[in-house]
């Protein structure tokens, strides 16, 4: 078990179990009622290692006969995995169950994708970091409904709620080379949104905020969602952000939408992945490899489940049990800027990192 998320559920105790979980990285139990008050607070505001080491120590509710029991089963615990240890082989199952990813380096890259940044970004939204990510496998039943929903999860909790990141996927067989991370006036950027006509930025945020306010009446309710509450982050920008493709259309306006130019379908097998913000080029870092990270565990997953594969060779022979651990190839791109200069390249050597525990990288 590596991830949990119990939240907002009617739970009054957390099983000591749990903290034998090894692998147990992210565990969300807020908004549940429990019995151990201390407990309740911490869950709403600890990490999940300092919940588990409270578990694992048994709460403040357990007696000294649970805590001594607690004591003797951890003395086992350590004891097993110093015998583990000993020739190696857990070590091997857990590399060996681990996501595996490809790099591709420039220089090893017949037609290396490059994005041009003009000088007027450094004062609306300075830094981009993008990279291409192979074989990704969407078709199995709900796959794309999940990539899109985990799509969502990343824009609320690590880019918060987009204010300090936000994430743009494309279907790469739709999106025309070379790139330009530009500005434009909101009178001028045009972009036909995610299932949407091809708009103005000025009128297109005007209609998002009339929708948000009409939203907002008939629900009765204090806040809008969706679209909607990303708009206030463009305020008082004379010049919006935009990456345009070399037939000079708009793909993408971060923080709010892509185009539907180079939509994501569950046919889609290559993505460009695009991570943007006005914070800092480590947290643009951070955050595509946390996607990379989540792309790969979905990937895996619709290969295992091979849920509604669909009776095509490729799908078959890819959902074989052969196929399972397969890695996916993350091409290099490189960011320059207008005279050619290198800004960043992704992912480099020290990239990926953070997630290193989940992920053998290939390089």
């Amino acid at each position: 078990l590596q991830s949990l998320d119990v939240a907002n559920n009617q739970l009054r105790e957390l099983p000591a179990a749990l903290a034998d979980c090894p692998r147990l990285k992210e565990a969300n139990f807020r908004g549940n009622q429990l019995r151990d008050k201390r407990l309740e607070k911490m869950v709403n505001g600890c990490q999940t290692k300092a919940i588990l080491e409270y578990l694992r120590a048994g709460g403040r509710a357990k007696g000294k006969a649970e805590s001594g029991r607690e004591d003797v089963r951890k003395k086992k615990r350590e004891k097993q995995q110093k015998k583990d240890g000993g020739d190696g082989e857990q070590d091997e199952v857990e590399e060996a169950s681990k996501l595996l990813v490809k790099v591709l380096h420039v220089s090893e890259n017949p037609t290396p994708l490059v994005v041009k940044v003009s000088p007027g970004v450094k004062d609306v939204r300075a830094f981009i970091v993008c990279c291409v990510l192979k074989g990704v496998n969407l078709k199995p039943g709900n796959a794309l409904k999940k990539f899109l929903t985990m799509q969502t999860k990343l824009h609320e909790d690590i880019c918060e709620k987009r204010t300090v990141a936000t994430i743009a996927t494309h279907d790469l067989q739709l999106v025309k080379a070379p790139l330009t991370y530009d500005v434009q006036p909101p009178d001028e950027l045009k972009i036909t949104p995610l299932g949407r006509k091809e708009i103005k930025a000025k009128d297109l945020l005007r209609q998002l905020q009339l929708e948000a306010e009409e939203q907002r009446k008939q629900k009765k309710r204090q806040n809008v969602s969706g679209l909607h509450k990303y708009l206030q982050l463009l305020d008082g920008k004379d010049s919006y952000p935009c990456l345009v493709d070399a037939e000079g259309a708009v793909i993408s306006f971060p923080p709010i939408t892509n185009s539907e130019k180079t939509k994501i379908r569950k046919e889609t097998r290559d993505l460009f992945l695009e991570v943007t913000s006005d914070t800092s080029l480590q947290i643009c870092k951070d955050v595509m490899d946390t996607l990379i990270l989540k792309i790969a565990e979905l990937n895996r997953s619709a290969l295992e489940n091979k849920e509604g594969s669909g009776s095509d060779m490729e799908s078959d022979a890819l959902c074989g049990p052969g196929n399972l651990n397969l890695p996916l190839v993350v091409e290099q791109v490189r960011v320059v800027d207008v005279d050619g200069n290198l800004k960043v390249l992704y992912p480099s050597k020290t990239d990926l990192a953070t997630v290193s525990s989940l992920l053998t990288v290939i390089r």
